[in-house]
């Protein structure tokens, strides 16, 4: 995988360290809890721009229902239900506790992402007007 998915793959496991990072170590109530489930939109957005030909506005906005389905899942118990719930790995991946304001997070983490690629698009623009 070369070229701008390479790129975002790339990203995308940079983005998954550093949510791992937080997961293992830190224990606040602002990084784990907001930045953390910021960055989690942020991932799957990433993965979605390097195994997929979606565009930026797509990916986004599937990154963000996915997070709110996960979201919703923890509001109605799914790992509950899935009989999961002594699994770390899907307590980690899908949560154990609704909490309204992560729905916040994400939102941030897919404004984030607006802005970085509005950026980069610009950024694009204007490189390809020098050279032509």
């Amino acid at each position: 995988m070369t070229g701008r998915r390479g790129r975002y793959a790339l990203l995308a496991l940079a983005v998954f360290a550093l949510e791992a990072a937080i997961a293992l170590f830190v224990r606040d109530r602002l990084v784990r809890p907001l930045v953390g489930d910021a960055l989690a939109v942020v991932l799957v957005y990433l993965a979605l721009r390097a195994a997929t030909r979606l565009r930026p506005a797509a990916a986004i906005a599937l990154a963000l229902v996915t997070a709110f389905v996960i979201e919703a899942g923890q509001l109605l118990g799914l790992i509950d239900l899935l009989g999961l719930s002594d699994n770390t790995v899907a307590r980690v991946v899908l949560g154990a506790q609704f909490d309204p304001l992560d729905l916040t997070a994400y939102c941030l983490g897919a404004a984030g992402i607006a802005a970085a690629e509005a950026v980069a698009a610009k950024r694009t623009r204007r490189v390809q007007r020098a050279s032509a």
